[in-house]
């Protein structure tokens, strides 16, 4: 019995570990670029999180993008502390760079960087949900 017992909770906690969100998981406004914004739902794509482009808007509103359903943020990894590494893609010029994240609450700085990080450029963006 005692078996069985320890088996079970040791089941739970193993699943309520599993079924824990991420902080970063959730929907992302990013800054303006080349005109346009969007919003970013990141979610995770195996043992790492990726950002899907759900939405983009202009100066006009809410517009279908060629770009909406695509990969923006790819295979991010937790480092601890907020912090997060893989890959993003800028779709203005269709380039994939070593990705950085860093969240602070309501807000993830992200960084796409070239050069092994040496040179980067630099995004705020706004948790929508």
């Amino acid at each position: 019995m005692k078996h069985i017992w320890l088996g079970a909770v040791l089941g739970l906690g193993i699943a309520g570990a599993a079924m824990a969100a991420d902080p970063l998981e959730g929907t992302w406004k990013t800054e303006v670029d080349d005109g346009s914004y969007a919003h970013i739902d990141i979610a995770p794509c195996g043992a790492a999180l990726c950002g899907v482009i759900a939405k983009s808007f202009n100066a006009s509103g809410a517009y279908r993008s060629e770009n909406q359903g695509k990969t923006l943020v790819i295979d991010m990894v937790p480092q601890g502390d907020g912090h997060y590494a893989g890959k993003v893609w800028r779709p203005s010029n269709d380039k994939i760079y070593i990705g950085k994240m860093d969240l602070s609450g309501n807000t993830v700085a992200l960084r796409g960087c070239v050069a092994g990080g040496l040179i980067c450029s630099k995004q705020s963006w706004s948790r929508v949900n």
